[in-house]
């Protein structure tokens, strides 16, 4: 399949800038996938669309202060990004390093002004695309210098400075492992999750530790080509036991975000709870888990918009033109839509891993 059919028009005035005063009044387009209707609601709206017995899954990530502005002895500015702790060190982080050209590998990096501590990072393995690695310096981890010196990166394609850095956070956020947030979390508050719950529904958590894999463009035609970066994962079992239950009593798994699709798919794909996954969605997948998905509004030629027309079919054109034309926000501090799968059916036993 190319990348072209996921391409559409997305006008600058259409990408949020800012988040609004309340995280729930932003607007929220159903879709109706049965009867081909769209409803124009708002995100207070969703208790209102979910049933006794369904289980709504939340990505409780924090987002990382993961950018540093350092600079090398000699003066040059360096912007060093942490990605991600490789999997056999945890105080070797890969990272995006730039300049990268400019920073042979041993290279040494001080704080960017008013501090004479000396070398706090050193850039090591070049490992492609600006990717690098990098160990800290001295007795500071890197986790312990991005918290006391970093700042929580904003999308590049938000170009306003926000008041209030928490609004990038969710309310639920919880252990800081990721580079970006999961987005579609962002419009809930305390009193819209106690609604979700009152209305009979479950609320469970996960992680999916949010990475060069969401994020990253898709630079082949042929989408069958793209190589998806791994992201870590972790699927707690009463999480995945309330799945279960769901599925074997006619409720829905209703996935809050993309990156709770994907850690939910990946578990019920490689029968691990806990792990490293590449799962790359798109048109032709085998859905196992999520029935129902809330997301905001993603960019054109994306993974997330392929995963998207994986889920709900050609529609998801019908629905973005219509969020176009009404005004709808796009991106990460824009609106959201709410839909179900046209094929989502309940089967029993089908999860792989029932005993944890």
């Amino acid at each position: 399949m190319q990348l072209d059919t996921f391409d559409f028009d997305l006008p600058p005035a259409a990408i949020a800038q800012r988040p609004l005063g309340q995280r729930d009044a932003a607007r929220l387009l159903v879709v109706d996938q049965t009867g081909g209707g769209f409803d124009d609601r708002s995100v207070a709206d969703l208790p209102a669309l979910l049933r006794a017995g369904d289980v709504v899954v939340l990505n409780e990530t924090r987002v990382l202060p993961a950018r540093l502005e350092l600079r090398k002895p000699t003066g040059g500015r360096v912007e060093v990004f942490l990605l991600e702790p490789l999997s056999d060190d945890t105080n070797r982080w890969e990272a995006l390093v730039r300049p990268s050209r400019r920073v042979p590998p041993g290279s040494t990096l001080v704080m960017e002004a008013g501090s004479d501590d000396g070398p706090v990072i050193v850039v090591d393995e070049d490992l492609g695309e600006g990717r690098r690695i990098v160990r800290p310096a001295g007795a500071t981890s890197l986790l312990a210098l991005a918290e006391a010196a970093g700042s929580v990166p904003l999308p590049p394609y938000i170009t306003e400075r926000i008041d209030d850095p928490n609004r990038y956070q969710t309310v639920y956020a919880k252990t800081a492992s990721s580079v970006a947030a999961p987005t579609a979390g962002l419009h809930f508050t305390d009193a819209l999750l106690a609604a979700c719950e009152a209305s009979g529904t479950e609320l469970h958590r996960l992680e999916l530790s949010v990475g060069l894999g969401t994020f990253r463009p898709i630079v082949v035609d042929d989408i069958r080509e793209h190589d998806m970066h791994a992201e870590r994962y972790r699927v707690p079992e009463s999480t995945w036991h309330a799945v279960q239950r769901a599925k074997q009593h006619g409720g829905r798994v209703v996935a809050i975000g993309t990156t709770t699709v994907r850690a939910l798919e990946s578990a019920a794909t490689t029968d691990c709870l806990e792990g490293s996954t590449n799962l790359f969605i798109s048109p032709g997948y085998s859905w196992k888990v999520v029935d129902a998905l809330m997301t905001n509004f993603h960019l054109p030629k994306s993974s997330l918009l392929v995963m998207l027309g994986a889920f709900m079919g050609e529609r998801w054109r019908d629905a973005y033109e219509r969020a176009l034309a009404n005004g709808y926000r796009f991106l990460s501090f824009g609106d959201a839509m709410f839909v179900e799968r046209a094929d989502a059916v309940q089967r029993v036993g089908f999860v792989k891993g029932s005993d944890g």
